[in-house]
């Protein structure tokens, strides 16, 4: 059987991404000889759908089940309507919950874990930023409020964020650490782009 693990690193011994539609990899396992593939997450840096976009790329590769940390109801129903099985609320490795898997010692859900838009606070340090600076200030999401809220309240200063609060980055090498800020750093550029638009928008009128 083919599995899709989320995971923060492209190996069998990397930590489980907690999230499944923003999860920095997906690494596919073959249960039979423990061969595998890893992916990177082309969806990381979607402002919205990501969990869609992941479980239609994972079902593309012919998978049976995917195991991760979270997963949301659009993500859960795409891969439910591919006959993939759903195992969630996993931690530890990727050699760790597949030795699970196959023993039988972890249950499959037919039913979400968190939010649609969870992943854009979990293991996101510039995301986190973000909800704790808006404590104070407007609260203006995405698409006029259809999406992740974008504050512009006091917060933490930028100099504090630290990618090595993220499950497992200490195992990152610092291009990889480098490449996940970039994409964050996009995202940010985009909700700010967003949030001006909007900001326009109500001005004309």
């Amino acid at each position: 059987m083919k599995i899709a693990v989320t995971s923060t690193g492209p190996a069998l011994d990397d930590q489980i991404d907690p999230r499944f539609g923003r999860c920095a990899y997906f690494v596919i396992v073959e249960t039979n000889d423990m061969s595998f593939e890893a992916f990177d997450n082309e969806s990381i840096a979607l402002g919205g759908g990501a969990g869609i976009q992941s479980a239609q790329f994972v079902a593309s590769k012919g998978i049976d089940a995917v195991i991760t940390g979270n997963c949301g109801p659009k993500a859960l129903q795409t891969l439910s309507a591919a006959n993939i099985q759903i195992f969630a609320g996993q931690t530890g490795t990727v050699r760790e919950v597949v030795e699970r898997y196959k023993r039988g010692d972890i249950k499959s859900t037919d039913t979400p874990n968190v939010s649609d838009h969870y992943g854009m606070g979990n293991g996101s340090n510039m995301d986190q930023w973000m909800r704790k600076g808006c404590g104070g200030g407007m609260g203006m999401g995405r698409g006029m409020g259809m999406g992740r809220g974008m504050g512009m309240g006091r917060g933490t200063n930028p100099s504090t964020w630290n990618i090595s609060h993220q499950s497992g980055a200490t195992m990152l090498s610092k291009e990889e650490k480098l490449r996940r800020l970039k994409n964050q750093a996009d995202e940010l550029r985009q909700q700010i782009e967003d949030l001006e638009s909007s900001m326009k928008a109500l001005e004309e009128k």
